[in-house]
């Protein structure tokens, strides 16, 4: 539930729409999200590639003026669309160095480039962390704070805690860590995802969840509630 496209400039450009739609049917999942930073340019593509084969929830992984990485998920492409605006309009646009930063390709689903972002991606947004938890709220969505875990661009290790007026049900942990972390959020549900920015790390079928029905919506419902997964 946290894929990159060749839309991240740390994305591998093989991580086109049919790479990851193959990729992840081999793996044996029944369902991706592809999550790209401040952006969800490619999730139709992903979409119209996977057509019934693949439940694909549309994403974004939005870097809040704290530097802190949030995962929101969406129950349709428009609703993330418009977090997307609010995410954009609130960045100050800074020009992609390809040569530093990597590629930004646009990439229908054919798999053939059809455009390429010029403003760098991964940079902060100006929303702090509460703004953009209450703007994916606002749009029918849930916010779930990034590889807690890590040492950098997680809430953990930029704000030193977890905010207890912090309107969020789930985290995301990462696998390595997750025996260790999960006992310390008991009241949340834990999310463990591959980060993949290559085909290679996309992840088999570890965890799973008992959803009511296969579909965005009912994947957003399951992570408001307050049982850890």
């Amino acid at each position: 539930m946290h894929i990159h496209s060749a839309l991240s400039p740390c994305g591998d450009n093989d991580m086109t729409p049919n790479n990851i739609v193959n990729m992840s049917i081999i793996k044996g999942l029944d369902m991706i999200a592809v999550t790209d930073h401040n952006s969800c340019g490619n999730v139709a593509a992903v979409m119209a590639a996977a057509g019934e084969n693949l439940l694909v929830v549309p994403g974004m992984e939005v870097e809040t003026s704290e530097e802190v990485h949030i995962v929101c998920y969406f129950p349709t492409l428009e609703q993330a669309i418009r977090m997307e605006e609010v995410i954009k309009n609130s960045m100050t646009p800074v020009q992609n160095r390809p040569e530093i930063f990597g590629r930004q390709f646009y990439i229908n689903e054919l798999d053939e480039i059809i455009g390429e972002e010029e403003n760098l991606l991964v940079s902060a947004s100006g929303l702090d962390i509460y703004e953009v938890v209450a703007y994916a709220e606002k749009f029918g969505g849930v916010a779930v704070p990034a590889h807690i875990d890590r040492t950098s661009y997680s809430v953990l290790s930029n704000l030193g805690f977890m905010p207890p007026d912090l309107r969020v049900s789930a985290l995301e942990i990462t696998a390595k860590n997750r025996a260790r972390f999960e006992n310390d959020y008991k009241n949340f549900q834990i999310l463990t995802n591959s980060d993949a920015h290559y085909l290679e790390n996309i992840a088999e079928r570890e965890y799973s969840v008992e959803l009511e029905g296969k579909n965005a919506q009912s994947f957003i419902e399951f992570l408001c509630k307050n049982n850890q997964i």
